[in-house]
């Protein structure tokens, strides 16, 4: 065999490509001598692929490029398509970071693995075959161009998402807005509203401005986890079903598929159910009474404190309370739906105790908007913890008594005077009949009992408070 060597180039025996490959995958253990023969070897097949020399009878050195190691090739179309599911997930790698896992269901989700600011991450490319494999290539080089230029790709891609929801107006912060608004359109009073958004500053931070149908689960529940640890378990409770408001009304607004607060059920600590405290002894409600009357306040704290035993309002309704709801002529008390719980229009008896109480108000009152103006303006009423401020003054804790107590108070010691019906007591409360037909009737057929109640308990707690005997009430018979 002869062989020809240009002048100048190194002198060795030529080699197939396969064979140089082979010699740069597996160093051999042949000690001085044989690493000096590796080297020759090496460079004399570099040599001839620079200079393109052909051997009599062999093929020149492959110019292609080497690979290092035990590199794997990278991958092609055909081995995409035909991988198949096994029993677990496994990855098919293609280099430069990038991998295809492929599901036990068969599906192929690009991923790629890198590093920022020394913690490992992932991101996701899509799914094959809707991303190929030319893109999913495309994508790796720009995320690694990202890196580069010292920006993490995968929260250049969260940021990229949220600008693009916020423009298409799907975030959660959107579609709670949204529901605050339409609330507010169907008469839900301002106070109910304030708590709305109240609990909604718990999730804002975290979740406002993320899209609401890549919100999960566990999303949901590592902001209600954030409640729970400041101990407010009644709060997160509230909240869950809140959020869960938002993703129902964004279901229906074709903008989520499914509520994720509905897998939270049970996953949050269940607080210990704690009613309003309130006296319903009547010895007790005797002396309470007669503390109240030696309280010294100024003229709407002391005639609110003083009203709300006799009417039993919710305390909300009864501070808010505007003197043209008020008919003295006609001893009615009329409370507007937007300012009730149930949203429905409830009207008061109002008792001659209670009448004389309005009337000494007015005088002070009278002139202004307001039944029980602050201390501060006529313009707003007296706070939300004004009554059971006075409570506290008067000595009694918030364990013995509180303002919505009064109505705990009433329907025990009413129900238990034997005297009057339950329904007409549930009237009473503003508690509402679930039948819309026998609620309507109940409106008519109860209001003259409802009357005489009130004034009948008006004049029991006058006999309480004057410290008469009290006799045992006895239950109505059946």
């Amino acid at each position: 065999m002869l062989v020809r060597f240009r002048p100048g180039a190194p002198k060795c025996y030529p080699q197939s490509s396969e064979t140089v490959h082979n010699s740069l995958k597996t160093p051999r253990k042949t000690g001085f001598f044989g690493e000096m023969l590796s080297l020759s070897v090496r460079c004399c097949a570099l040599a001839a692929t620079k200079k393109a020399g052909s051997f009599a009878g062999m093929s020149a050195v492959s110019a292609a490029p080497i690979p290092a190691g035990n590199t794997r090739m990278a991958l092609t179309d055909i081995e995409i398509k035909s991988a198949k599911g096994r029993d677990k997930p496994y990855k098919l790698a293609d280099g430069g970071w990038l991998y295809l896992v492929v599901n036990p269901s068969g599906s192929k989700l690009w991923r790629m693995a890198y590093r920022f600011d020394g913690k490992e991450r992932l991101l996701s490319l899509g799914a094959y075959p809707l991303v190929s494999l030319k893109d999913a290539r495309a994508k790796r080089d720009e995320a690694k161009a990202a890196l580069l230029a010292g920006i993490d790709p995968g929260e250049q891609k969260k940021r990229d998402k949220a600008a693009a929801a916020l423009s298409q107006g799907n975030t959660f912060n959107v579609i709670a807005d949204e529901l605050i608004a339409k609330k507010r359109r169907e008469g839900k009073s301002e106070t109910t509203l304030s708590k709305n958004e109240w609990a909604l500053s718990f999730v804002r931070p975290t979740l406002g401005d993320r899209p609401i149908s890549e919100i999960t689960a566990a999303d949901v529940l590592g902001v209600l986890r954030q409640v729970e640890a400041r101990g407010r378990h009644e709060t997160a409770g509230r909240l869950r079903a809140l959020i869960g408001q938002v993703f129902r009304y964004a279901i229906a607004t074709a903008r989520a598929d499914n509520d994720p607060t509905f897998a939270l059920r049970g996953a949050l600590t269940t607080p210990t159910t704690k009613h309003r405290a309130a006296i319903t002894d009547p010895a007790e409600l005797g002396a309470f009474l007669r503390a109240l009357d030696g309280y010294e306040a100024r003229g709407a704290t002391l005639a609110a404190m003083r009203l709300l035993p006799l009417v039993f309002t919710r305390p909300g309704e009864l501070r808010l309370a505007e003197w043209a709801e008020i008919d003295m002529a006609n001893a009615v008390w009329t409370i507007p739906a937007s300012r009730t719980k149930m949203r429905r229009e409830h009207q008061v008896p109002l008792c001659r105790q209670a009448l004389a109480i309005l009337s000494e108000l007015h005088t002070m009152t009278g002139d202004g908007r307001l039944v029980f103006p602050g201390l501060r303006t006529a313009e707003r009423p007296i706070s939300e913890n004004t009554m059971n401020a006075a409570l506290r003054r008067l000595g009694y804790s918030q364990d013995e008594v509180t303002a919505h107590g009064f109505r705990a108070t009433a329907s025990t010691l009413l129900n238990e005077s034997g005297k009057f019906s339950a329904d007409a007591i549930e009237r009473a409360l503003a508690h509402q009949d679930p039948d819309p037909v026998r609620r309507a009737y109940a409106r008519g057929v109860f209001w003259q009992e409802r009357v005489e109640m009130a004034q009948w308990w008006a004049d029991y707690l006058d006999r309480l408070k004057a410290g008469g005997e009290v006799v045992p009430l006895k239950k109505r018979a059946e």
